[in-house]
């Protein structure tokens, strides 16, 4: 089915959802804006490579611009009209917020500043953006659900993420723009980030040498495959956010508003112990890892489980596919990227 939508924006382009996402627009017919500033974050070869295979598409323009720069931003808006943006754009990683928390506040908090006023000021149609299941932090009340209050960070990166909801909040309620977020639990799968454990340890297990396996290998993941997390993120993006008739300040909903505005999980909705993860990696490497165990680190939260009932009454989809299965596909794609 033709989207609604024809021009988008997507930062963080060369980022791996980005990627993927620039990617799925382009073979559904959209035009696509991708920005990104290529931090060295992680390898910017990968990011790199990833731009390779966009910019050599039909109705695909690349441009190398920081959030952060809001006159360069404000330039790019002026230049096209927008019927969707999607900002990925965002300093990643919990255990670096602990190292570089700067980093967090240039990046995800000037920079969806900017992303909002671009958006206010050149009347976008939709505003979807990345959130994290980070923003959960201390609640252990699974599944989680949208719906429950999560004022209880435990790391910056998680604190960012939930300011952009509160923020995002604020101009959907000041000037009626529509803002959807999306709660992304654990996303891996071919083009993933190098500093996710997933290709943290396949490269360890092929080099020979040990993983650091956090919490014991009791850690829950809601491990969540990249096609599914981009099928949520099109249907979403197709289904402008609306006021719920039904709010109330006397028993004030988090998920939704009065206002055009509305929060999604985007979650396998089936945790995985992490021993398990390492488990369907071995068998499709065909080979045993050397397994170091640790304590859980500052930062990191026990367990994710995601309550995906919104996303399915809504849009009508439910992320499925088994860990096994994706994880067997990343590997393909890594033998065949770094020629293992």
């Amino acid at each position: 089915m033709k989207p609604t939508y024809q021009n988008v924006l997507v930062t963080g382009a060369a980022g791996f959802i980005g990627f993927h996402l620039c990617n799925r627009l382009l073979q559904d017919g959209c035009r696509v804006v991708g920005i990104d500033n290529l931090n060295d974050y992680y390898d910017v070869e990968l990011k790199k490579a990833r731009l390779g295979l966009l910019t050599s598409r039909p109705n695909f323009a690349f441009f190398k611009t920081d959030i952060a720069d809001g006159e360069a931003l404000n330039a790019l808006f002026r230049q096209t009209a927008f019927d969707v943006v999607v900002n990925l754009a965002a300093q990643a990683g919990v255990r670096y917020s602990l190292q570089n928390p700067m980093a967090y506040v240039q990046a995800n908090l000037v920079g969806f500043t900017n992303i909002l006023e671009s958006c206010r000021h050149n009347r976008v149609g939709h505003l979807v953006f990345a959130s994290s299941s980070s923003v959960y932090g201390a609640n252990t009340n699974m599944p989680f659900s949208t719906h429950h209050n999560v004022d209880h960070p435990v790391s910056l990166y998680a604190a960012s993420k939930k300011s952009n909801e509160l923020m995002a909040h604020a101009y959907s309620h000041l000037f009626k723009l529509p803002c959807t977020g999306l709660r992304f639990f654990t996303v891996y799968g071919p083009w993933g980030r190098p500093d996710m454990a997933l290709f943290l340890f396949t490269k360890a297990i092929l080099e020979g040498k040990p993983i650091q396996v956090f919490n014991h290998g009791k850690m829950k993941r809601d491990f969540t495959y990249i096609d599914d997390i981009i099928e949520g993120v099109v249907r979403v993006m197709a289904k402008k956010s609306q006021p719920n008739p039904d709010w109330s300040g006397d028993h004030p909903d988090p998920g939704t508003s009065y206002a055009p505005y509305k929060i999604y999980n985007i979650g396998n909705n089936q945790p995985v112990e992490l021993i398990r993860f390492i488990d369907a990696l071995e068998t499709a490497l065909g080979r045993s890892a050397q397994k170091e165990f640790l304590d859980i680190q500052p930062g990191d939260v026990p367990a994710t489980y995601a309550d995906v009932t919104d996303l399915i009454l809504d849009v009508g989809f439910k992320p499925a596919t088994p860990i096994e299965e994706g994880i067997r596909r990343f590997v393909e794609w890594y033998q065949e990227y770094y020629k293992k």
